[in-house]
């Protein structure tokens, strides 16, 4: 069984649903890395064009909501059905980037420097993890799995809560607040997303050595961008609360 990740758009039963036959091509870590690398471009670009039409005095909301529709849509549709990954992981990251480039903007305007800050902490969170991986200090056993699996759903079904919540005019005490309970929780969130990114190694090495088909490369790479992004924002979302009782 391929080692569980709990990453929802990685997990047990990705590799089950490939077709895996004799003298296909097979995924390997160096191409799922370039196309992780692709993808993350791909984002980034989406991001800087509505970054610049924000700050130009542009009105990006209904961008950034059809960015955010785009995105989740395309990203059920990939979890259902890797094999559409290499077609589809580009329009997501660019739905994706659109989303975050307005989202960044905004709390860019509220706290300077923010955004650069939140990327720069990703980025050191990203290789601290790696290394902490590669040189086995933290090893993704069953139990670690379990564990962030777990703690991953638990924080989603609080984040439905709260969005089904706050249809009804209801917050869920200290999710969203500056005080010090909910930078508590903000810095919980922050680890449970930052250890997801163990598990996203984890997922993409077996699934190298296990000779899995050499699409599912776009769709490491689509897991490891879902866990990049959430823990970015996440990070901002910390940040800015940090900032506000300034």
């Amino acid at each position: 069984m391929i080692g569980r990740s709990g990453n929802p758009a990685l997990n047990d039963k990705t590799f089950d649903q490939t077709d895996r036959y004799s003298g296909q091509e097979q995924m390997t870590i160096n191409g799922t890395v370039n196309r992780a690398f692709i993808t993350l471009i791909m984002l980034l670009g989406g991001a800087f064009s509505i970054w610049m039409l924000y700050f130009e005095g542009q009105n990006v909301f209904p961008y950034v909501i059809g960015g955010a529709i785009l995105g989740f849509i395309l990203a059920l549709i990939i979890s259902f059905k890797p094999t559409a990954a290499p077609y589809l992981v580009p329009i997501y990251a660019i739905a994706e980037g659109v989303f975050l480039g307005g989202l960044s903007a905004s709390y860019e305007s509220l706290y300077n420097g923010i955004t650069l800050q939140a990327a720069l902490l990703t980025i050191c969170v990203f290789f601290a993890l790696l290394l902490a991986y590669k040189t086995r200090v933290i090893k993704a056993t069953e139990k670690f799995k379990l564990g962030v699996l777990a703690a991953t759903g638990g924080i989603a079904l609080v984040y439905l809560l709260s969005f089904v919540l706050g249809m009804f005019g209801v917050t869920v005490p200290y999710l969203h607040d500056n005080s010090l309970i909910g930078i508590g929780i903000s810095v919980v969130i922050v680890i449970v997303a930052a250890l997801n990114l163990v598990l996203d190694f984890n997922f993409i090495e077996t699934g190298a050595e296990q000779g899995a088909p050499k699409y599912m490369e776009w769709y490491g790479a689509f897991g490891l961008t879902v866990t990049l992004v959430w823990l970015y924002v996440e990070i901002l979302r910390l940040l800015s609360k940090l900032r506000s009782r300034n």
